[in-house]
This record gives structure tokens, sequence and C-alpha cells, in this order.
């Protein structure tokens, strides 16, 4: 048996044994391309606000903060996120899953009115990472995905080979470069088997490829093994935090709006804030800022801020800049798995291939199928 023919049963193979598992991860993927902004639109009514009236001055902070404790008070607040935009309300999150969204001209205090797009797409996501499955068979759903990732690497590299004639001839090169009319379902199948798999292959490569540090530490560790970076021990203790310089007696500490006004004149280019305030009681610890900006590269990179919050004064700046080499590798791979560090553009192409990969899986099942058939019931001798 030829090369070529083996390693055409292994791609017939590998895809009809991970075949579901591809499939699901290709659906999720194309429904999560475009996570953030789907949220960010169903969730308008909380998000945005009306116009105010003009020269209507904005409430500090503490005040719309301090409104939002009054109407939720069991909640403990743990950040406030601002996204510069005339009409982009406060937002106070509280945990993990819970939002306050105050309007910085009423101090209105509002929640999102339905969920059901956000709980779709995390749905979709407990689909892509571990086929919803939760507890102890966690594992279990991450290891198939995990596989079936690996297999779609190998169907996607091993398709490009079977795919690249052996003769080059224009007429056999346009029915695998681009759809044609096609006598019958089989032809059709093969045709956008083909076609769809040329085109799809270089960003499903990518996909798949930065898919297995979020997949396997084997992965992640072999960036900082190949970026010759030394890798982080098993179990790190947390990341110690900027000093503080001993407050001058009776000092006090600066409020919200102060430290927020002076991270944004840092960074005059910024798109959204995080801020989560420091301590300052017996042993103060900075108040801390995530800044995204217009200006950012790759587009996903955030710079956090350590502020003294006595002073204002910037104790340590964290960018993409000060990461080291596979840091940076990391960092790009997980936004390139999504398309996100390319922006929209890349979104839509990582959806697009995505949305190929579901039509891949049809039509390979569809090939196996009719490759099946005729072998269950072959053509009489003679016969076309």
């Amino acid at each position: 048996m030829t090369f070529r023919k083996t390693l055409f049963w292994l791609h017939l193979l590998a895809g009809l044994l991970a075949g579901l598992s591809i499939a699901i991860m290709c659906f999720t993927g194309t429904a999560l391309a475009f996570e953030k902004e789907l949220v960010a639109y169903a969730e308008r009514d909380a998000r945005r606000i009306a116009p105010p009236a003009a020269e209507t001055p904005r409430l500090s902070i503490a005040e719309l903060q301090s409104r939002v404790s009054a109407a939720h008070p069991t909640t403990k607040l743990s950040g406030i996120a601002l996204e510069n935009h005339p009409l982009a309300a406060v937002a106070f999150t509280a945990g993990r899953n819970e939002t306050f969204y105050a309007n910085p001209f009423t101090g209105e205090i509002r929640q999102v009115a339905s969920t059901r797009t956000r709980d779709f797409l995390q749905l979709m996501e407990d689909w892509h990472r571990q086929l919803a499955l939760g507890g102890s068979n966690r594992p279990l759903g991450k290891a198939i995905n995990g596989a079936g990732n690996i297999a779609f690497f190998f169907l996607t590299v091993s398709g490009l080979y079977l795919w690249w004639p052996r003769k080059w001839r224009t007429k056999g090169l346009k029915r695998s470069l681009w759809f044609v009319p096609a006598a019958n379902t089989k032809a059709r199948d093969w045709n956008w088997h083909n076609v769809i798999g040329f085109w799809s292959a270089p960003v499903l490569i990518v996909l798949t490829l930065t898919a297995l540090p979020i997949s396997y530490r084997w992965a992640g560790n072999l960036i900082f093994t190949l970026t010759g970076t030394p890798p982080p021990p098993p179990t790190s203790a947390p990341a110690p935090t900027a000093a503080i310089p001993a407050p001058v007696a009776q000092a006090q500490p600066l409020s919200a709006d102060s430290l927020i006004a002076r991270a944004q004149k840092e960074l005059p280019a910024w798109t959204s804030l995080t801020y989560r305030g420091g301590s300052t009681g017996a042993s103060p610890t900075p108040a801390t800022m995530a800044l995204r900006t217009a200006d950012a590269w790759p587009r996903t990179a955030l710079t956090t801020l350590s502020l003294d919050p006595f002073t204002g004064e910037i104790l340590k700046t964290s960018s993409y800049a000060n990461l080291n080499a596979a840091q940076r590798v990391r960092s790009w791979t997980r936004f390139l798995h999504t398309g996100e560090a390319l922006g929209a553009l890349g979104q839509a192409v990582a959806a697009l291939a995505s949305l190929g990969g579901c039509v891949l899986v049809y039509t390979g099942f569809a090939l196996a199928w009719h490759r099946w058939r005729r072998w269950r019931n072959p053509p009489p001798l003679g016969a076309s």
C-alpha cells in the first residue's frame, strides 16, 4: 500500500472516530467567535443610557457605589468597569456572575432584563471545552475534545496533502478550488469537501494548534521550551504586589474618581478600564487598574497599573512589553484561537473557518457513506 493510500485510510478513520467531537467544537466555535459583542448587544438595555441633557454633571463613583449598595445592601461589590463611550453605564461587579449598571448622570441602577444570550453562549462554551460535562465527568469531556482537536489538526494537514494534485490540470484543479455544478450528491459532497477544506485549512491549522496549550499542560510547557524561557514552578505563589511607601501621618486615601482619572491621564487612548480598590488599613495594598487601549498590539493586550491609594503615584506598570517570550506567545495563542487578536476581521475569519469545519464533517461522513454503500453493493462488471 502506498504512503498516499495509507494516509487516506488514516484520514478516513480519524474523521469517523472524531467527527462528532469536531462537529460540536466547530459549531460552538462559530457561535463563540463574537461572544463578547453578542452579549454586549443583548444587554444594551442596561449597558447603554439615554443621552443626558446638556451640561448635566456626572455623579462621582462613590455616589454611584453608595446607590448600588443602598439598592442591594447584601451584595458585596468587587470591582468597577468603565467604557470610554459617552452613553456607557458604569458597571459594578459582584463576584463573577452579577453586575449592576449605574447611569452616571441620574444614578439609576439597572440589571439586564434577560440573560438568555449570555446563558446560551455559556452553554456553547461548556460544550466547546468539555462537552457540557460537569463535576467528576468534566476531565473526561476535556480529554475527549482535546483528542478531537488533535485529530482535527491531523485531518487538516493530511487533507491538504491528499488534496494536492499529483498532476496540475486546469480542469481538475478548478473542481478542487471552487464550487461547480454536480451531477449527483456524491460529486457535490466531493466538491464541497475539497473546496471548503482547501480554503479553510490554513485557518483551521491555526485554530487547532492554538487550542493545544489550552487543552494540555505539556503544550503550554513546550512554548517555554521552544522560546528558551524557564517555566514557572508547578505551584507558584501569587505575584508580589508593588510596595507602597509609608503614608504621611493622617494621610487620607484618594477617591476612586481621582485614582481612575490618574490612570486615564497615563493612558489617554483607553477604551475600557477595570478598577479594583486597594486596602488602606494597617497593611495597605495598591489600587489596580486594567486598561485596554485603542492602539494596543496585539489588540487584546492589557496594561495593568498599580497605584498608591494615598498619592495616586503609579508604582508599577505591567503590559505586553513586560512579558517574557513564552508569555507573549501564550497571549497570542489564547486570542488567535478566537480570532480576537486580529480584531473583528480575525473573528469573522475564525467563525467562517469553524462553520466550514461543520460542513467538512458532514461531507466527510457523506463520502464515507457513499464508499461503504459502493463496497456493499459493487456495480456490475463492465458498468461505469
